[in-house]
């Protein structure tokens, strides 16, 4: 396979730049808050874009318009769930749990902060908290790497397993030397790049194919369906893409972001920027698929999810194709990175510290997040081996699983004072597996196993964590005093 050369040293480029700040911030990690959380101190555009970055994945510019290419703007329904509940997590949890982590022992991840919350002096919530981070976010790493993977094999022709290694090589790298901070500068720049490559690629397609108005009349003559947003819609079908937005509320990488923020007086401008990058975002996402269904629609595509990739290399020169290309690639580590570190997180604070070396000096803390994302990225790669391995099925779940397992209980954890040890404990883990026997079914009275996962976990969990905290034993009054201490700040 030819390789253009400018493609080529612009990739190689933009992967020394992410190595560059991965050395910047590695000068600037000094104790084991700065690895974790930055030594919160995130300002409202990093913290903004990070958290659109690590969200986003190459879902945004793969998945999407892929979707998009194939069956219209009726698949943008999971787009409009997502901006809903991503809306809802900054304007209800954000500011919260920015203050509320402080407070508590200046918690430094999600399971930290619930022992800390919750006054579990047994370590069993932090555990099963943990336990659940590192298994359903190994499997997604390990998924993302594939993606990562198949973007380089695609690209320039590599064999499957040295892509593999290159690219978890350079995301591992960088993670490891700069923590949080690595994670978060190289988001938002990251972020900026796909924001860019979302506006210009459809604007310069549609002007190609004669402009905004001329591509979508050619699109309703030839396709007029992918026109409809309400096309094959269904009561079931809608709730289930909508019902996307309520994974936001328990998602630890992104939760993390909310934590870090400098100051809890920057949430409402972090909001705005990061909303507003979304939106733009997703509408140039759908944008991509409704341009490259009538570029392609005499020569259709192999692999729909290809269709921004065929988009890039077609319209433009090598040079610019290769900043497109190299947006993929923003996107798919932006995620893998923020997905190490709770990892690497999860690890040090929640096991190391809590269990083997609670007098641990910071130094050591550090060295040994460092280690654990050697650790994690290495199994995450010997999983990805096989890019077909069974492993990839669960990145349908992990959302839902990361959403219903800490969603219910990470809201009612700021709203609630009532809540119990036992009761997060149960809705932990009954969200977590209905996500996973859920997913096993189908059909069902009404279709209803049909439903996305997410929504009947989301339900169960909430039902059990109340439940089981009003027939419990009430909070200490510690308890219930650090939770008016909070509100009081707020």
């Amino acid at each position: 396979m030819t390789v253009d050369i400018p493609i080529l040293i612009t990739f190689v480029g933009y992967l020394i730049l992410t190595m560059l700040i991965g050395i910047i911030a590695y000068r600037a990690t000094r104790s084991l808050s700065d690895y974790i959380l930055g030594g919160r101190r995130l300002g409202p555009s990093v913290a903004a874009l990070s958290v659109g970055a690590s969200d986003m994945s190459g879902w945004l510019l793969l998945g999407l318009p892929g979707a998009i290419y194939l069956y219209g703007v009726s698949q943008a329904w999971i787009g409009i769930g997502l901006v809903i509940g991503a809306w809802l997590n900054w304007l209800l949890v954000a500011k919260r749990l920015r203050v509320y982590t402080e407070f508590a022992n200046d918690s430094l991840t999600i399971p930290d902060f619930l022992e800390n919350r919750l006054a579990d002096h047994s370590g069993v919530l932090r555990v099963i908290s943990a336990i659940t981070i590192l298994v359903f976010f190994i499997f997604y790493t390990a998924s993302g790497l594939v993606g990562g993977a198949i973007l380089f094999e695609q690209v320039f022709g590599l064999p499957y397993v040295s892509a593999l290694l290159l690219g978890g090589g350079v995301i591992m790298a960088y993670t490891f030397m700069g923590g949080f901070l690595a994670v978060s500068w190289t988001d938002f720049f990251q972020g900026i790049l796909m924001l860019l490559a979302l506006i210009v690629l459809p604007l310069a397609v549609m002007n190609e194919l004669g402009g905004i108005g001329e591509t979508l009349t050619t699109l309703s003559t030839t396709d007029a369906r992918k026109l409809d947003l309400f096309y094959d819609f269904s009561l079931l079908s809608g709730l289930s893409l909508l019902a996307w937005g309520l994974g936001y509320f328990g998602q630890p990488h992104i939760l993390a972001r909310f934590m870090a923020i400098d100051s809890p007086k920057s949430v409402p401008l972090s909001r705005r920027i990061a909303m507003s990058w979304m939106i733009l975002s997703l509408i140039g996402a759908v944008a991509v698929g409704l341009a490259g269904a009538v570029y392609f629609v005499d020569a259709p595509l192999d692999n729909a999810e290809t269709v921004f990739l065929a988009l890039a290399q077609t319209v433009f020169n090598p040079w610019v194709a290769g900043l497109l290309i190299a947006a993929i690639l923003s996107a798919i580590m932006s995620t893998i990175d923020s997905q190490l570190l709770v990892c690497s997180s999860a690890i040090t604070e929640d096991f190391y510290k809590r269990w083997l070396r609670p007098h641990a000096k910071d130094n050591e803390l550090v060295w040994v997040g460092r280690l654990a994302v050697v650790a994690v990225a290495l199994f995450a790669i010997i999983i990805a081996l096989n890019p077909s391995s069974s492993v990839l099925d669960l990145v349908s779940y992990a959302w839902a699983g990361f959403g219903g397992a800490f969603g219910p209980v990470i809201i009612l954890a700021v709203y609630w004072p009532r809540l119990t040890r036992n009761g997060a404990l149960s809705g932990i883990i009954i969200g977590a597996l209905t996500v996973i026997g859920w997913k096993q079914l189908s059909g069902g009275p009404f279709a209803i196993f049909d439903l996305y996962e997410i929504v009947p976990s989301f339900v169960f969990a909430s039902i059990a964590c109340i439940v089981i905290s009003r027939l419990g034993t009430p909070p200490h009054q510690e308890v219930i005093l650090g939770f008016r201490r909070m509100e009081s700040e707020l």
